[in-house]
């Protein structure tokens, strides 16, 4: 049986900007950059911040309330942007090209945040991927459903099953961050850097606009 996550520190934390939590996420995350990697010991991570091992349970309950917590903090920018996206006077389509160049920045951010997320929905305890489904795959997928069906009223998109639409676009990005370690021994290929991105956020909107918008829309658009 996994041991028990602190899960409300993830939700408090926000709020709370409790200053010695704060150091040990920056510690944890810088480290995962570094080594590309979120195998990091609570040792490495007191090191880095200069804070005690024995905090860790005090603030996160164990090492998986503080990679909950982290993921939580990562995600918390891009998911409070939904609401918000989604009541501008802008088109859907508009709307849909922000999402997707937001989403695709948040993982380049946070290069780790894909493993992350399957670590704590498949690798963790249930209490774990709950929190996850709450904080980040639910209201990122309410999000979704709700701006297709607009677009959808618009006239603006073709009609698409949101689960599908969420998995191909969060599978697109776990695939750039994740899947490119593999691809770079079979072809050569570099790391992410700030022109991949930008090239992969150009990509993915050339394949989800032209799978998605009405034909009227796209000659608009041309």
């Amino acid at each position: 049986m996994a041991p028990h996550l602190n899960t409300s520190a993830a939700s408090r934390l926000p709020a709370a900007r409790n200053t010695t939590a704060d150091r040990l996420l920056v510690a944890a995350s810088e480290l995962m950059i570094e080594r590309n990697s979120i195998d990091v010991s609570l040792s490495d991570i007191a090191q880095k911040s200069g804070i005690n091992a024995a905090l860790v349970k005090y603030h996160f309950g164990n090492k998986d309330g503080l990679l909950l917590a982290l993921l939580a903090r990562d995600a918390a920018t891009e998911v409070t942007h939904l609401e918000y996206l989604l009541a501008q006077p802008i088109s859907p389509t508009a709307k849909l090209r922000l999402h997707i160049a937001g989403i695709i920045k948040a993982y380049y951010q946070f290069p780790y945040m894909n493993r992350l997320i399957h670590y704590l929905l498949h690798e963790s305890s249930t209490e774990a991927a709950d929190e996850v489904s709450k904080f980040f795959v639910g209201p990122l997928l309410d999000f979704q459903r709700r701006l297709l069906a607009e677009g959808v009223a618009a006239n603006e998109f073709r009609k698409v099953d949101p689960v599908l639409f969420y998995t191909s676009l969060i599978g697109a990005c776990d695939h750039l961050f994740f899947g490119r370690h593999a691809m770079s021994r079979a072809t050569g290929v570099g790391p992410v850097t700030d022109k991949v991105c930008r090239e992969y956020i150009a990509h993915m909107e050339a394949l989800i606009f032209g799978g998605m918008l009405v034909k009227t829309r796209m000659a608009s658009s041309e």
